[in-house]
């Protein structure tokens, strides 16, 4: 969210679901089954034009919208762990996400942020995160060499 003067705001808070539009449909269901699949999410229940993602509970919904997807958005995923973030990049990138952040600490995000961001089939940023472990007690370093 930006403010007036074009700063950035992030609000953290607990959210039950978030949902947002896609372009294919069914393209779209193999990149979220394949890139979300190691950190434990997977599919709940689809129809022919949208789908529930989540552990035990919808934790994303995305359908069809006809004519325009809506502008990227940008979601973060909660990892478990280090290993977490690398597999969920692997994944999202197999299944044809475009980089836009190799897995490793982000400092100016905090100390223990460990992350791994990819631009989605749809154009929205879609980013594991990890706040466990800090890159003083990681080998890895800042980032990764994947």
């Amino acid at each position: 969210m930006l403010n007036r003067k074009g700063i950035c705001i992030i609000i953290v808070m607990n959210i039950d679901h978030i949902s947002f539009g896609i372009k294919d449909f069914k393209k779209s269901l193999v990149f979220y089954s394949r890139a979300l699949s190691p950190l434990g999410l997977k599919i709940l229940n689809s129809s022919d034009d949208w789908a529930i993602i989540g552990k035990t509970k919808c934790d994303l919904w995305f359908g069809f919208v006809p004519g325009e997807v809506p502008k990227s958005m940008h979601v973060a995923f909660v990892a478990e762990s280090h290993e977490q973030v690398r597999e969920f990049y692997k994944a999202a990138i197999d299944a044809g996400a475009t980089d836009n952040g190799k897995p490793g600490f982000c400092p100016e995000y905090g100390e223990d942020y460990y992350a791994a961001f990819v631009i989605d089939l749809n154009g929205h940023n879609i980013e594991a995160v990890c706040r466990k472990g800090s890159k003083k007690s990681d080998a890895a370093g800042l980032r990764d060499k994947i």
